[in-house]
């Protein structure tokens, strides 16, 4: 029964970008977004479809090395190659852009991708405590949903803004209740799983069912045989920069080695689902702000959530290490790390740093460092 809930999970990018060419046919538009600061309350209010754009793997990556240095994060030349090459679907369908100003490199990339396509970037304050900070990013959200209106031709109304809330809420809610489900002992999801069902989440276009296949999966999962219980596997958070589907090699090479990833901080994991949208503002936007401001991005200076989500997950899901993945270029990240290993050494858990990209050119090196770090937990 989980099995087939993987399963289906697995052929949501498949389904759903069928409906989406039939939806783009009958008239409804779509949005591309590539970050979890972008809201996507705003794009479900104005009747437009939000999808994740592709950015996890290394196919694309040589035609965006034509136009953008080599030495620049994979994330970013993935993301640029399939909109240059015309090889991610979702992109040729979206009838606008969503991008953010989360590093140096994804903003002046945006300057290149507008080029293609018609790109709205919001511009992010990098400290999120200040009154200012809290203002421009209000802001912000003004200016996009101004867009979103020119755009699409619509109205946003504060009544469909609510109810798109309140639709995200019960999302986010019953994902975070999926990896959840790895506090137990033994973990019913595999690494591979759990990053199978998140990411999975970014491309379907019907909210509401994709909630009903998350309680599902929650319900499966919870009452299913965890097998044998003699066999003891470490425990691994992952965090760091975002995983997809394409980029696992970490994750599968820990699963490989006996390890078992229970739980990711990542932005494809963990790192928002804490965060609900409240009704204590009469201003639906400035509820949206409260919320997409405590995201706890390396771009934000200083990060303190972060760090605190950490300490929380490492007691709640009991790991064993930590394994924080910076992909190359990606300096907020690597520079964080540095951070992110005091607080786990302070807990005395082994921590590994990793710095990689989406080649599979250094899979043995990892192999070696993942494989010591795995027998540090035996001891």
């Amino acid at each position: 029964m989980q099995e087939d809930l993987i399963e289906d999970f697995q052929r949501v990018r498949e389904i759903n970008l069928m409906r989406i060419k039939t939806a783009k046919e009958d008239g409804q538009k779509v949005v591309g977004i590539y970050c979890t600061y972008c809201p996507q309350e705003l794009i479900i209010a104005a009747g437009a479809i939000p999808v994740s754009l592709c950015g996890t793997r290394e196919e694309p990556i040589a035609a965006a090395e034509e136009v953008l240095p080599r030495n620049l994060c994979p994330l970013i030349k993935s993301s640029y190659g399939f909109a240059a090459s015309d090889t991610c679907p979702f992109f040729h369908f979206s009838d606008l852009i969503i991008g953010e100003t989360t590093c140096d490199g994804k903003k002046k990339m945006f300057e290149l991708l507008n080029r293609i396509k018609s790109v709205h970037v919001m511009q992010l304050p990098h400290e999120k405590d200040s009154e200012g900070a809290f203002e421009l990013w209000v802001g912000e959200l003004r200016r996009l949903k101004q867009r979103l209106e020119d755009e699409l031709q619509v109205v946003i109304t504060d009544e469909a803004l609510w109810t798109a809330i309140d639709l995200v809420n019960r999302e986010t809610a019953a994902a975070r209740a999926v990896c959840d489900l790895n506090q137990m002992d033994p973990p019913p999801l595999s690494g591979l799983d759990l990053l199978t069902v998140t990411w999975s989440r970014g491309f379907s276009s019907d909210k509401g069912e994709m909630v009903d296949m998350l309680n599902g999966l929650t319900a499966a999962a919870s009452q299913a045989d965890t097998g044998n219980t003699s066999v003891v596997r470490p425990r691994i958070l992952l965090t760091g920069c975002p995983v997809g589907l394409g980029t696992e090699k970490v994750i599968r090479l820990v699963e490989e080695l006996g390890g078992r990833v229970v739980a990711m901080e990542n932005c494809s994991g963990y790192k928002t689902l804490e965060l609900q949208t409240g009704h204590e503002d009469a201003d639906p936007l400035v509820a949206l702000a409260r919320k997409y401001l405590k995201i706890p991005c390396s771009c934000m200076s200083p990060n303190t959530y972060r760090l605190e989500l950490i300490s929380r997950m490492m007691d709640n899901f009991k790991v064993d290490a930590v394994i924080d993945l910076t992909w190359q270029a990606c300096h907020t990240y690597n520079i964080e790390s540095f951070i992110v290993g005091e607080l786990v050494k302070d807990k005395h858990l082994p921590f590994l740093h990793l710095e990689s990209d989406y080649s599979s050119s250094d899979i043995e090196s990892l192999k070696v460092r993942i494989e010591a770090l795995l027998e540090m937990t035996e001891k």
